[in-house]
């Protein structure tokens, strides 16, 4: 794990600060009281992520240990108990992370939650779409003082292609005015591809026209900023950008999530499987679909208590997971589980339904009323098979075949 050097002579605040890390980081967190201190503790390891500094220690009087952890490139968070414009300024340039003054509790939770925010930022993608070399350097190491991955484009066309090519990229920071693309038909381009949730744009300019906040978003962006901008504005208006699409994509997920097996629900699949199925008939490749139902569900629901069928539920959701990652599974209502498997016939399905089949049968699950055993049936069908209602219905009828057949099994229909 990572570690998080904190630096502070006050005992008072270094309390706060050791009580507050203890409950907000999972990182190996350092604490010392002077510079000297902290140099050792820099010494004893190299695999620091972080650093919290008071820019005034009683041996470094004058912001030395600041310059020393920019020095070791290591990301680093001042704090101060007063802030003056040219000393502020002069921090920014120099490359920390931000500043926080000594004014509460509040100030002291926002710089250890800053550690983790940076800890998050390792996996978001940024794109800087920029025709001036010099203004897409400056943002693009403004981002990466935040520990966000950023690539790089020189015109519209070129950040087009290169996100219609990377579905890992998050946000896009993009001028206005670039050759071969400007940013209102980037823009409108990539909303018709990606919705907010999946892309966060921010719209960037010096152009004179008050109105070109409000086009900018009007046209998808969801959010503006005039050049030039302070290093604090950006980092704040980046901050709320991610943090927003955080929230989106957690409400997201619980849209799409069944609660209890914590695998996708009946909504998502049906989301995903019309798309997937109306490519697999546009490019004629194969598509099957199966749907698995766990054996006599309703005994161990009535002999046992409806606790201990969730656990066979969860137990069986973990195990299809595992199996079926690579797959579009979900929870589509009680016991019953349907797997979309693209590009697979359905005789490939099948095989991979029986292997999990034979191992669940071999398997228990440990539950309040004891190990228990179960197994579960399953139908598959295939395209062409027409709408994915009846492609449904026909596996739904081999999985009504299998139940008469004895449970147990996998039929599909070929």
């Amino acid at each position: 794990m990572p570690s998080v050097l904190i630096v502070e002579d006050s005992q008072v605040v270094l309390k706060v600060l050791r009580y507050i890390a203890k409950r907000m980081l999972g990182f190996d967190v350092v604490f010392a009281p002077t510079a000297e201190a902290a140099q050792r503790e820099l010494a004893r390891r190299d695999d620091w992520f972080a650093a919290i500094v008071d820019l005034t220690l009683p041996d470094a009087p004058d912001g030395e240990m600041v310059d020393f952890m920019l020095e070791r490139g290591i990301p680093t968070i001042v704090l101060t108990g007063r802030m003056v414009d040219e000393n502020r300024d002069a921090l920014l340039r120099q490359g920390i992370v931000d500043y926080v003054q000594k004014e509460g509790l509040y100030s002291y939770q926002y710089a250890v939650n800053l550690v983790n925010r940076l800890y998050r930022n390792r996996n978001i993608k940024v794109m800087v779409a920029e025709d001036s070399s010099v203004t897409r350097w400056f943002v693009a190491d403004l981002l990466r003082r935040h520990q966000f991955q950023v690539v790089e484009a020189e015109n519209g066309q070129q950040a087009l292609e290169q996100i219609l090519a990377d579905d890992e990229i998050d946000i896009l920071l993009t001028d206005y005015n670039m050759p071969e693309l400007n940013g209102f038909d980037l823009i409108n381009t990539l909303r018709h591809q990606h919705e907010k949730v999946d892309l966060v744009i921010i719209g960037l300019s010096s152009a004179d026209d008050k109105y070109l906040s409000a086009k900018f978003i009007k046209n998808g962006a969801d959010d503006f900023l005039y050049k030039p901008f302070s290093h604090e504005e950006f980092f704040c208006r980046i901050q709320h950008s991610v943090e927003a699409m955080e929230r989106n994509r957690e409400l997201q997920r619980m849209a799409y999530t069944d609660a209890l097996t914590d695998v996708h629900n009946r909504r998502y699949f049906i989301e995903q499987a019309r798309k997937l199925i109306s490519a697999a008939e546009a490019n004629q490749t194969p598509l099957s679909l199966a749907i698995l139902d766990i054996d006599h569900f309703k005994q161990v629901n009535d002999c046992h208590g409806h606790d201990v069928g969730d656990r066979v539920l969860v137990s069986f959701g973990t195990s299809l997971r595992e199996a079926f990652s690579r797959f579009v599974l979900a929870r589509t209502g009680g016991e019953e589980f349907c797997v979309l498997f693209p590009g697979l016939p359905v005789e490939r399905a099948a095989q991979l339904l029986d292997v999990v089949r034979l191992k669940i049968e071999s398997s228990h699950v440990e539950t309040p009323s004891g190990v228990l055993a179960f197994t579960f049936s399953a139908g598959v069908s295939q395209l062409p098979v027409g709408s994915l209602e009846e492609l449904m219905k026909s596996a739904d009828q081999q999985l009504y075949k299998a139940k008469e057949q004895g449970r147990n099994r996998v039929l599909y229909e070929g």
